[in-house]
């Protein structure tokens, strides 16, 4: 139960900060593109490569940080659910350029953001 209680409080905490940020950068950029989606995106993929070398691969006897962490917290704050609705929108809007390069430019760059984050998580530990 106990764990359960810590990936509800990291969950809150990071669904709080998607919202906070993505309504930030549509702020700045206009709601013509869905860049929260993807800044918050890129964001979590690259906090979930460094999380995974401190958490997992290192020695340092952090794997209880897993749940509340990975789980809870860039589990709520990570939005692929956002992005594909936010896809299908852009395309049933007929704005099918604009629904390709949310799929290409999420997909690429929290890969590239992810494999960033555990080269430097690597090169930490």
């Amino acid at each position: 139960m106990k764990i359960l209680i810590v990936i509800a409080l990291g969950g809150a905490i990071g669904a709080m900060g998607r919202y906070a940020i993505g309504m930030g950068i549509h702020n700045v950029a206009g709601h013509s593109f869905p860049y929260g989606t993807l800044v918050v995106n890129v964001m979590g993929s690259f906090a979930i490569g460094i999380l995974y070398v401190v958490i997992i691969e290192s020695e340092a006897g952090l794997a209880h940080y897993r749940a509340p962490l990975m789980v809870g917290l860039l589990g709520a704050f990570t939005t692929f659910s956002a992005f594909s609705l936010e896809t299908i929108h852009l395309m049933e809007a007929g704005n099918i350029l604009k629904a390709g390069a949310n799929v290409l430019l999420n997909v690429f760059l929290c890969l590239a953001a992810c494999w960033g984050g555990l080269v430097i998580g690597r090169w930490q530990y």
